[in-house]
Order: C-alpha cells, then structure tokens, then sequence
C-alpha cells in the first residue's frame, strides 16, 4: 500500500510498531499528516481499513483493497480545488521586512511584513495557524476574522508548501503558546494582509529533517530536499567555511588565482574527463583532476603566495566521500620548508574551526610517520578518536607447532592483533560474524580469546598454542581480565587492511567513537613510489613532482621501493581532509624520478613539456597542498556523505537524477565535433 502511494508521489511514513494509537496519530499531527490509514488485528480479519482526516477528524471504514485508492482521489481532489480555487497575487506595494526566523523581542508591537513556504497549517475552527518558513527560520502567523476576514478565507485554502506574503503585527504568545523547541515560539504574526504568490503539488516526501526516504528520491527532486532546515544548514555552513579559509589566506597575503578548466590531458593517476575540441578536430581538452602543473608554473612565474577555491574532476569509480566533480582548496608556496606548510595549514584549520564552529583547535596537530600508521593501525589514514592499535606477536608465536601461524609467518607473513576492553563475555555466535567480516577484507581467519574477569581464558587456539603462549601474547597486547583479543595472520598488506577494518568495526561495536571528538593529525614520510602489478612498474604515490627525501635521492636508481617523499596528509577522524607536498624544482632530480617511473624523456616531454620547459627558466623551492572541502565540510556538519554537503551532486553511477545527465546529445552536435560514436558497432560484436 505504501509503495503505491509513493508512486502516485503521496508522501507517506508507516508508524506504529508496537505504539499506541493515541502515540501514532500525535506523531501524524506533528508531520502533518492529511489522512490516516489505520489497520489492527480487527481491520485485517474484516479486510477493511479506517481512513481518518486529521483535519476534521472524521473516520471513514472502507474495504482494505480501495484503501490506496481512496486517499489518492482525495489528494487529486484537493490539487483540483487548489487550482480552481487559488488566485495567484504579486508583491506589488509590499516589501519584505524581516525573514521568518529573525523575528524577536524588538519587533514587539511592529508592523512587519514577511515571506515563505508553508511548512504546516493548523485548522482550530475560528482560528488557522500557519507556520511560515524561509531560509532564516519559521515563525508562526495566525489568521483570524476578527483581524481581517479575507485573509482567513485565503488561509482556509492555503497548503502546505505554498508561498505566501504576509503584513500584520508581531505578539508575543500566552506563556501556556509558548514552543520552547522554536527560536521564535515566544512571538506569533496575526495576519492583516495575506497573498498567495504560489500554490504548490504535494511533494514527494515531507520537508523536514530525518526523514526516511531512498536518496534517489531525494535527488530528483532535489530543490525540495534543499528546502529542509538541514540541508540548508549544510549549505550555509559550507558558504561559512569557504569564506572563513578566504578570510585566512588573504589576511596572510596570497593571492587567489584562477587557472584553466580546459586543459591537457596527462594521464598519469585516475582517468580523465576529455572534451573534444570542435575548432582542432581530433583533439581533445581535459577537465583537471587539480591544478597541479598551473600552480607550479604561477611559483616559476614569481607569485610566491597562491590560493583557490577550486572545482576538479576525476572520472573514478565513486562512494560516500567521493564525486566525478569535487571542490578542493588549493595553496601553493615558494621559498619555505615542510614546517612552514604545517605551520600555516594548522592556523588555518583552527581559524575555520574557530570561525564557524566555535571549537578551538589543539596546536601544534600531532604527527605520525606512514610506516608507524600503517604499523599500529593499518591504515594511512588512522582514527585516532581511539586507541586499539594494533601489537605484533610474531616473535611470540614463530617457533609454534600451529600449522596456521606457522605457514604464514615462514611465508614472510606477520601476526597481529588488536585488544577489544570489556568484550570477553561476546558471544560465541559473535565472534563466527567476525570471522565472516574479516574474509571481506582477505583475511582468511581471525583467532580470539576471551580473557575472563576471574583469570580464566576461552580461546579456539588454546589446544595449538597452550595456556602460557596465550598469556604471554595477553601480556603482551596488555589486555586485562574482561577484554577480548583478536589476531590475523597473513601477508603484512592483508592483516593490515583486514585488521584496520575489524578495529573501526569493533569500535563501533562498543560505542568507543565520540562523534563529538576531532582527533586531528599529519602522517608524513609517504613511500615515494608503489608497484603496480598490471603495470610492472612503479608508479608515483602522490604524483611524479613530490621532492624526495634528501638522503633518499641517491636510492632513486637503485632501490626506488624504499625511498620515502616530503609529502604529507591532514587526517580528521579517520578520513583524509588534505595532503601536499614539497615539489621537485631542479632538473636532475625531476629526470631521475620519472626515469624511476618508467617515464622516458620523450614521454615527459609529451606530457609535462611545457612545465619542464618553465623550470629552465628558474624554479624556486616551493610547496603546496589541497584541501578536499567537500569531505571537510562533511565531517563539520556530522554527515555520512559528502552529497548531503553539495548542492546537487551525482549519484555512485555519476548520473544527476534530477536533470537526467549525462545524456544523448543531437547528431549534429557529434558531427561538428567530428565524433562518430560506436557503441552500437560493440554492442553488436558482443551479440556475435
């Protein structure tokens, strides 16, 4: 039933499991509910339903299969009436005073004249309450016929979402009226004049916050999810963020410059988003996954102080902290050193922080090398709101009988595990769930024990290892009488995404995460370079201009795996909000990284020509990074994606349900780009 009223675009929510009915319809009159659909044990036996009008309160018993029909004849009726009956009227000769939720003490006994939606109508007999709503806030109008007759009529017609314009004089509410839940619930307007700007459908979904509706809807009708007070606070937190860090970069000198989104494509990292070009046929533009190589030539061109507030593009398989467009703050410095970019990034972040938030931030921020990261947590991107780092057992365990440790540590594998406080007593039928939840991540197997409160030990590797081996391995990791251990043995890669993984999940379990908590941190010393094993090569971990490590460069040639780069990355509760690095300016060393890559001189030159020509031309020492502002304003505003803080993002297929792009486009527009597409050729050679 629910379903085939969504689809007819009737919001609507189930309620009731396990309230009662005087609990169920309190809570539809705080949505606003138009009707209920109340179905009990007696309905269901009789195949009937009650609808009840929660205006009116009349009830109606009707057979259970007309029930979704019936509403939907109301709600088209209503639309009729609505549009037979709603004249629409300008705002000639009025002029909003004061938005809804600024209303206060001061316009007492004023006259003011105010504009918004309908967030809900509330019909007492000889009184109808309005609360009106607009970007400030909400506030409530009360038309009554003792103040003026025509505008009470209007309101009898008025639903929710419609826009109005209303004059009359603020009061202050009865002590007993008063909604200490509202900045404005002491205050009410009673309406002396009201116009109808614009009737409005009844949307798809209420506009309110936490409600329960697929994301996909949401995006289709985007403009109305926008209207809720929480997605509007997002967006005017994100408006605050990007003014605090302009603010910042300006009072310290830089300059913020725009550079190209039409520009060359290098395809060294993730794929790029190509634009054909019509005037040179053949040829394409790309879209920047950042401004990189620009920012580095305004260093050579002598700028020194270089800010943006930018729009880049990858085109990457997507998820909750990722899009195909995305906005990051880019800086880059000439003639300083690593700790100068701390220096600045920390006193920016607090000023933003400090400005928006109110939160003092803790500096310096404190730092952890990648090697110890990925050692103690597994990750280059630790959650520090928490401790549980990982302990090595290895050395513990290397001379076993068990087949299982053994195998993997003569293999060149490694033993770690993590201490979970207070969770001996998890049950057995837990722990198997662990066990499924690690294989996700490669793990082929978790070991566990349970050291008890009364010095006892339950473990499903005590016959292999012995009683003391577990204790040694308990005293070890520091665990104490009620805490459970967990161990993963497997190659160094695999225990360490596995085990990152099991420890966040075990976090979550024991409610050891405060959202309230900003554990802020640099991990620095990055490997320079990773193997990829399609390519059997290395390919730069940052990209191909990060400096190296001054004692690292003579291992550029010989030993390119272990050499370590001057890069670094700004990590937040667990998620990446920046990284950077000090830049290559000298030839010799830029030739000898790209030869470590795999990289030739005609390739280079191809690809990064015309930056490599620029630093002929004297490259300073310089350094920058780049702020991803989508995932930093997410984590401000406690959100689980980063399309709740965008105004209109893309969906994880990189599609806009709303305005339905991507899309075909004309022949003729192909035509004058000299694009021939093949995609039915394919699609016919696959059938084959």
């Amino acid at each position: 039933m629910c379903q085939e009223l969504r689809s007819q675009n009737i919001p609507v929510e189930m309620d009731g499991q396990g309230k009662s009915m005087k609990a169920q319809l309190k809570y539809a009159n705080k949505i606003n509910a138009k009707y209920v659909i109340i179905l009990g044990d007696d309905e269901l036996v009789k195949q009937e339903a009650i609808i009840r009008d929660m205006e009116t309160s009349e009830q109606h018993v009707v057979p259970l299969m007309d029930a979704s029909k019936k509403i939907y004849k109301r709600f088209s009726g209503m639309a009729l009436k609505e549009r037979m009956t709603i004249r629409m009227e300008t705002m000639q000769g009025l002029h909003r005073t004061h938005g809804c939720g600024t209303i206060s003490e001061q316009e007492v006994g004023k006259e003011v004249v105010l504009c918004g939606w309908v967030e809900r109508r509330r019909d007492h007999g000889g009184l109808i309450f309005l609360d009106l709503r607009d970007r400030s806030g909400v506030v409530q109008v009360v038309a009554s016929p003792d103040h003026n007759v025509e505008s009470f009529h209007k309101a009898e017609d008025v639903r929710n979402e419609y826009v109005l314009c209303v004059r009359g004089k603020i009061t202050k509410r009865d002590e007993a009226a008063i909604n200490p839940n509202l900045p404005t619930g002491a205050y009410e307007m009673y309406c002396e004049e009201l116009r109808v700007l614009n009737s409005a459908k009844t949307p798809p979904f209420y506009i309110q916050d936490d409600i329960d509706v697929d994301e996909n809807i949401r995006l289709k009708y985007r403009y109305l999810d926008l209207r809720r007070p929480e997605m509007q606070r997002n967006l005017i937190l994100r408006h605050k963020v990007t003014k605090a860090m302009r603010d910042f970069f300006d009072s310290r000198d830089f300059l913020e410059i725009e550079t190209p989104m039409l520009t060359k494509s290098t395809p060294e990292g993730a794929r790029d988003y190509l634009v054909p070009s019509r005037v040179n046929a053949g040829t394409f533009y790309a879209l920047p996954q950042s401004p990189q190589i620009f920012k580095q030539i305004l260093m050579v061109a002598g700028y020194e102080k270089y800010f943006q507030i930018v729009r880049c593009f990858r085109d990457e398989d997507l998820r909750a902290d990722r899009q195909p467009e995305f906005t990051q703050l880019d800086l880059e410095m000439s003639f300083v050193d690593e700790e100068d970019i701390y220096s600045m990034l920390e006193e920016m972040v607090a000023h933003v922080f400090k400005t928006t938030l109110g939160k003092e931030i803790t500096l310096p921020m404190p730092r952890i090398t990648w090697d110890e990261a990925m050692d103690k947590y597994g990750s280059d991107k630790p959650d520090l709101r928490f401790d549980m780092a990982f302990t090595d057992v290895t050395d513990l365990v290397k001379d076993t009988e068990f087949k299982v440790f053994r195998s993997v540590i003569d293999n060149g594998g490694v033993v770690k595990g993590i201490v979970v406080p207070g969770d001996a007593g998890i049950p057995r039928r837990e722990l198997d769930d662990l066990v499924e939840y690690v294989n996700r991540y490669g793990a082929k197997g978790l070991a566990w024990a349970c050291f008890n409160e009364d010095g006892s030990i339950k473990s499903q590797i005590m016959k292999f290892l012995g009683e003391d081996t577990i204790r040694n391995i308990g005293e070890k990791m520091g665990a104490k009488g009620g805490d459970l251990v967990l161990m993963i043995a497997d190659k160094p890669a695999t225990v360490a995404r596995a085990l990152g993984e099991l420890r966040l999940e075990m976090a979550r379990r024991m409610n050891m995460i405060d959202p309230d908590k900003l554990a802020f941190t640099w991990v620095t010393d990055f490997p320079m370079f990773e193997y990829n094993e399609d390519e059997k090569r290395y390919v730069a971990m940052h990209h191909p201009f990060t400096m190296p490590r001054h004692e690292d460069l003579d291992k550029l040639e010989s030993d390119p795996g272990s050499v370590k780069a001057i890069a670094y990355d700004m990590v937040l509760n667990g998620v990446e909000i920046g990284g950077g690095s000090l830049r290559i300016y000298q030839s010799d060393v830029q030739e000898k990284v790209f030869k470590a890559i795999g990289l030739s001189e005609e390739e280079a030159k191809s690809k990064f020509g015309f930056m490599l020509d620029a630093f002929q031309y004297g490259a300073p020492p310089h350094a920058g990074c780049a702020f991803g502002l989508d995932r930093l304003v997410m984590l401000m505003a406690k959100r689980q994606s980063i399309r709740d803080v965008i105004a209109f993002p893309k969906t994880q297929s990189a599609s806009d349900v709303m305005s339905q792009a991507p899309s075909e486009v004309e022949p003729k527009q192909l035509k004058e780009l000299h694009i021939k597409p093949d995609i039915e050729e394919e699609e016919e050679q696959s059938l084959v």
